[in-house]
C-alpha cells in the first residue's frame, strides 16, 4: 500500500495515481459504446473497467498513447508481453528488431518502431542493427528503455553534452527531445567509445533525479553501477542498468531472470487448451457417424483479448494471452 495515501491531500494522491485518467478513460468509453454497456448497468461497466485496470489487462489492444499514458499502463504492458510471447525464449528463437516489433504490434497496432530500436541499441550496443537477439536479452533492454523513456532522453542529452567537454554546470537539461537528439550518443569516434568519467556522470544524474517528475531508476542503483568504473559509454550504462536486479525489482512488471521463463500458472493454461484440441477431433469423429459434426470453434485472441469486448477478465493467467503465446 502507498504510504503517500495517509499523507497527502486528496486531489494530489488521486493525480499521483492517475484516477482522473482513469475515469477519464472510462467515461469516453462508456460514451463511444453505450449501447452495448447499457445491457448490463452503468455501475457493473465501472466496476469492470477498474478490475481489468487493477489486473492490468486494460491496455490490450489500445493505442499507443493511452499504453505508456500512465506507469501502471506501461508496467502492465510489459508483463502482458512477456507473458503472451514467454515461449520464444522457452524455445531459444533469436528474432530481429522488426519480428519483435511485429510482436508488440499484436498487443499495440500503432507501436512505433524507434522505441523498439532503441532498445535494441542498447542490446547491441548500437552494432549491426539487423542481428539477432534473444528473447531474454530484447525483453530486459526494452523494459528500462520503455519504462524510463524521458528519462533517458534527458540523459542522453546530458550524455552527449559531457562528451563534448561541456562543464557539468553548464548542462541543460531540455524537457522534449527528437529522434535524433536522443541518437546522438552513438558515434564512432574514440572519444565516444572510451566513454565519459562516471563520477562526473554521476553527480549530474544526481542533480537531475532531485527535480525529475517522471519515473526513473532508484538513484542508490545508479550510483552502484557507475561506482564499479571509472568511465562509461551510454549504452554501457543502459545495459548494466538493464540487467540490474534491483531496478527490474522496483519496475515491477518482470521476474528476475533466473525465473523468467516460469509461469506456472500460465503452464496450466497452455495444458489445458492443448488437452482440449487434442480430444477435439476425437468428438468430430464420433459426431459424424450420427450425420452431426460440429465445427471446432476458436476465439477470436482480438476480440475476445479486447476489454471492450470482455472487460472483466478475471486474471492474468486466462486463456486470451494463452491464446496470444500459442501464435
Amino acid at each position: 500500500m502507498n504510504s503517500k495515501r495517509f499523507t497527502l491531500p486528496v486531489d494530489e494522491y488521486l493525480a499521483l495515481e492517475h484516477v482522473p485518467f482513469y475515469i477519464e478513460d472510462a467515461l469516453s468509453q462508456l460514451l463511444e459504446h453505450k449501447e452495448e454497456y447499457t445491457q448490463f448497468g452503468i455501475v457493473r461497466f465501472f466496476a469492470d473497467y477498474f478490475n481489468s485496470v487493477r489486473n492490468g489487462n486494460h491496455i490490450l489492444f489500445r493505442e499507443f498513447s493511452f499504453v505508456k499514458a500512465t506507469p501502471h499502463n506501461r508496467s502492465s504492458f510489459l508483463r502482458a508481453f512477456w507473458r503472451c510471447f514467454r515461449q520464444i525464449g522457452k524455445n531459444g528463437d533469436l528474432l530481429t528488431v522488426m519480428e519483435y516489433r511485429s510482436l508488440l504490434q499484436l498487443l499495440c497496432p500503432d507501436f512505433p518502431v524507434e522505441l523498439v530500436q532503441k532498445a535494441a541499441r542498447i542490446v547491441l550496443m548500437d552494432d549491426a542493427m539487423d542481428c539477432l537477439m534473444s528473447f531474454p536479452d530484447f525483453l530486459y533492454a526494452f523494459q528500462i528503455q520503455f519504462y524510463y523513456e524521458e528519462f533517458f532522453e534527458n540523459i542522453a542529452v546530458i550524455y552527449q553534452d559531457l562528451l563534448s567537454g561541456k562543464s557539468p554546470n553548464t548542462v541543460i537539461v531540455p524537457t522534449s527531445f527528437s529522434a535524433e537528439q536522443v541518437t546522438r550518443p552513438a558515434t564512432s569516434n574514440t572519444a565516444a567509445q572510451e566513454g565519459v568519467d562516471s563520477p562526473l556522470f554521476c553527480g549530474c544524474i544526481e542533480a537531475l533525479c532531485e527535480r525529475y517528475k517522471y519515473s526513473h531508476p532508484p538513484l542508490s542503483s545508479i550510483k552502484e553501477i557507475l561506482c564499479q568504473v571509472q568511465r562509461v559509454s551510454f549504452y554501457g550504462f543502459l545495459m548494466a542498468i538493464a540487467k540490474h536486479e534491483g531496478i527490474n525489482c522496483d519496475i515491477g512488471s518482470l521476474p528476475s531472470k533466473a525465473d523468467l521463463l516460469i509461469d506456472p500458472e500460465m503452464d496450466r493454461e497452455l495444458e489445458k487448451l492443448i488437452a482440449q484440441i487434442s480430444v477435439s477431433p476425437t468428438s468430430n469423429s464420433s459426431s459424424s457417424t450420427v450425420g452431426h459434426k460440429e465445427p471446432v470453434r476458436k476465439a477470436s485472441p482480438r476480440k475476445s483479448l479486447h476489454y471492450r469486448r470482455r472487460i472483466d477478465i478475471e486474471s492474468d493467467g486466462s486463456n486470451e494471452e494463452t491464446d496470444s503465446s500459442e501464435n
